[in-house]
């Protein structure tokens, strides 16, 4: 990782999480990924309905247990245990699927290798020789969810963006994306490619740019701002 990567802030996945689950309106049914999406379960607001869905069959579902509460028989699609709001409900696998693929969730909120500057999105599979196929229910919740966040880092390990400017690892949907939460800054997804919502600590348009090596606007300034 260069230099200019290793000074600029980076938040950490539970500020990261706290700062998505702000965004998700009241009244809302939302998914939660497998891994870091998760997370965003523990900070939701506790005066807001907010009507959490796990594919394996279950709406209402609550944030994680404290040690000592929890149930075996309660766990979302990671495998983690969870806890049950009053009012919730259970029901078939197949139930759970139509609901996502009928249009019938506000949100989801997924992870990312890649997301392209169009709302393409990668996230099951690097292509890599070997590498086993892990998409479970992505592509029904990315083309079937109404509003699509991604909750990624913002560069690999090795210092290679996750923005790209079009994606090279296979396609989980194409055009779904709504907005990317990094652990750099915000980017919505327009039509004119990925706009910085929000920039966190020293990180600026200019410098994302540089990172990303992409052409990126300024939701603030409306301005255009290239990569060098």
């Amino acid at each position: 990782m260069n230099a200019e990567a290793e000074r600029v802030t980076r938040i950490s996945r539970e500020q990261l999480a706290r700062r998505i689950a702000r965004d998700i309106p009241e009244g809302s049914f939302v998914n939660l990924g497998i891994g870091a999406p998760t997370l965003v379960a523990d900070y939701l607001p506790d005066d807001q309905e907010i009507i959490l869905h796990t594919e394996n069959g279950m709406l209402g579902m609550g944030a994680r247990p404290a040690l000592g509460e929890i149930d075996p028989d309660l766990i979302n699609a990671g495998k983690q245990p969870v806890t049950a709001l009053a009012g919730a409900a259970f029901f078939h696998h197949a139930d759970s699927f139509a609901m996502m693929r009928g249009g019938h969730l506000d949100v989801c909120v997924l992870g990312a290798f890649q997301v392209s500057q169009s709302g393409d999105l990668a996230n099951w599979s690097t292509g890599a020789p070997g590498a086993i196929p892990a998409v479970g229910g992505a592509m029904d919740l990315a083309i079937g969810a109404k509003q699509v966040y991604v909750m990624t880092d913002l560069l690999t390990k090795t210092g290679e963006p996750k923005l790209v400017e079009a994606c090279t690892y296979p396609l989980t949907g194409m055009g779904c994306v709504t907005r990317v939460y990094t652990d750099h800054a915000v980017f919505d997804v327009t039509p004119e490619g990925f706009s910085v919502r929000e920039a966190f600590g020293e990180n600026s348009v200019e410098l994302l740019a540089r990172l990303t090596g992409l052409r990126l606007t300024d939701a603030a300034l409306s301005g255009i701002r290239e990569g060098e």
